[in-house]
């Protein structure tokens, strides 16, 4: 499941716009804007689903699902389980 917090994220890491990743997956801009506009997990078709992450993937973004392990190595950022705030300083 692709959450539309990992869409940004994954966006951020290879440096493109919504225009640029709707390319990619060749899926229309409004769906990408409308996909990332979620809360949570992403609702949609699977077939448009799966056109996303294999963008995400071909570009090398690696998609990690909640207790998932990643095993390839290189750079990242993963969402840890929310804790109380801790102090600045």
């Amino acid at each position: 499941m692709i959450t539309s917090f990992q869409m940004r994220a994954g966006r951020a890491l290879l440096g493109v716009d919504q225009k640029t990743l709707a390319e990619m997956a060749g899926v229309s801009l409004p769906t990408i804007q409308r996909m990332e506009a979620s809360e949570g997990p992403v609702r949609g078709f699977v077939d448009t689903l799966v056109k996303v992450v294999g963008a995400f993937d071909r570009a090398g973004v690696e998609l990690i699902g909640e207790h998932a392990r990643s095993e390839d190595g290189g750079r990242g950022v993963r969402l840890k389980q929310p804790g109380p705030p801790r102090p600045a300083g």
